[in-house]
């Protein structure tokens, strides 16, 4: 975890740029000794974005399954999950 007063943005924004790229890692900002905003690179944004929508959708296939409701077979989840995988991979 990378955290830099709230300053460093305006002052330094190619170095945090970097080092969000670099790291894959968020930079946490702090405005006058408190948290105040959270900058990473839009690539780590986008498959941490894409991991979330993953782990609800399955959580939801979870309920479903609990239940007893059939919404896919399993060659589906497994071409879904490979599409999905894929695209994390690229």
């Amino acid at each position: 975890m990378y955290i830099k007063p709230s300053a460093a943005i305006r002052n330094n924004y190619n170095e945090i740029s970097e080092l969000c790229k670099r790291t894959g890692e968020p930079v946490y900002l702090t405005k006058n000794g408190e948290g105040d905003l959270v900058v990473m690179d839009i690539d780590a944004f986008e498959r941490k974005f894409k991991m979330l929508e993953l782990r609800a959708k399955l959580m939801d296939v979870e309920e479903d399954r609990r239940k007893g409701v059939a919404d896919c077979t399993i060659d589906e989840l497994e071409k879904y999950l490979d599409e999905v995988i894929g695209d994390r991979e690229s």
